[in-house]
């Protein structure tokens, strides 16, 4: 087993929550594995966030991973200022990894985890350390999709899949994409979801959701969405549970999802894995050009009660013909693996020794 001095370093993008907190459920499922194994967390994530979500002792240090997709807001997106930013991050990109490769060295590093930064697995290859990528995506294939992206961001995808080419193993989660150069190394697990361990009726009575009418979380993540809560609310025809309220009394996000009666959001790993974990509906709408929304509605329906709703309906409040309509569909025909988190830990640990 590794030294106490040795530390695991995950890298995880900045681009939304959902790779935050799977790879946080990641880190919570290794301590009881490794206690003595320091566990490094590198990311310009927010650390109240993650704080909000780990069980487990972490050490954060902040850092630009990649660049993601440039949001206006969480259903807008910018395809050509997402690929100007990525050619200015990747054109430094060597420069970067030796930069890595000299913060790993200084923590005498004995494992690198990537979800899912390929300058995490570059840096890694750079300072001779092993390294696991943990993904249902990879951004060579995210960013591929954009017609304009080639002749913004020349050579990014080129040398993004060269670096995820590198991964000592590929841990691919359910509803997958891309992973080309990591072939050879890749392994399925099942999905790694965040699961309420609180009674369902405990937290619908601490936080007063009454039971006559549909309970919502309305959750659009950091970027947010434009909708007319108040008017809703006042409405009397749906609740809409309140994040906010939820952490101050002692919940977390998880425990959310568990106790309403459905979700409104954009389809995303995070949000579809948790709703899944945690047998809860989803009400989705559209979220802009972006290769993973795809393949989220084609193949969630087999896992997940899950229905579509226009952004102009979405926007303008009109909700309850979809949620009553979704609220009446029958149960998904599969009931995946959820223990994804563990499956990976396993595979880490063993690496570890």
């Amino acid at each position: 087993m590794a030294a106490a001095a040795s530390p695991l370093v995950l890298y995880i993008s900045g681009h939304g929550w959902g790779h935050a907190s799977r790879a946080i459920e990641l880190l919570d499922a290794m301590a009881p594995r490794a206690p003595d194994l320091r566990l490094l967390v590198r990311t310009a994530v927010n650390p109240a966030l993650l704080a909000r979500t780990a069980r487990a002792r972490l050490e954060l240090h902040a850092g630009e991973t990649d660049t993601g997709i440039v949001q206006l807001d969480s259903l807008t997106m910018d395809e050509e200022e997402t690929a100007r930013c990525a050619a200015r991050f990747y054109r430094e990109f060597d420069a970067r990894v030796d930069r890595e490769a000299a913060f790993l060295a200084e923590q005498h590093a004995s494992l690198v985890v990537a979800d899912v930064p390929p300058l995490a697995i570059a840096a890694a290859a750079r300072a001779g350390i092993r390294s696991v990528l943990v993904s249902n995506f990879t951004w060579d294939w995210i960013y591929q999709a954009y017609p304009t992206f080639e002749r913004l961001a020349p050579g990014v995808v080129a040398r993004i899949a060269d670096a995820y080419a590198r991964a000592t193993l590929a841990l691919r989660l359910p509803l997958h994409g891309g992973f080309a150069s990591t072939q050879a190394v890749t392994r399925d697990i099942p999905f790694i979801a965040r699961r309420s361990r609180r009674p369902r009726e405990e937290i619908r009575q601490a936080l007063a959701i009454p039971p006559r009418r549909p309970a919502v979380l309305v959750s659009f993540g950091a970027y947010g969405a434009d909708l007319p809560l108040d008017a809703i609310r006042a409405s009397g025809a749906v609740t809409i549970v309140d994040e906010e309220a939820g952490f101050a009394a002692g919940f977390r996000y998880e425990d959310l999802v568990a106790a309403v009666d459905l979700v409104i959001s954009k389809p995303g790993y995070g949000i579809v894995s948790e709703c899944i974990a945690n047998g809860t509906p989803l009400l989705y709408t559209s979220r802009g050009r972006f290769v993973e929304y795809d393949l989220m509605v084609a193949e969630m329906p087999r896992y997940l009660r899950c229905r579509f709703i226009a952004q102009e309906d979405l926007r303008a409040g009109r909700w309850g013909n979809a949620i009553e309509a979704l609220l009446r569909q029958p149960p998904p025909p599969e009931q995946p693996r959820v223990d994804g988190a563990d499956v990976a830990a396993d595979a880490i640990v063993a690496l570890l020794r």
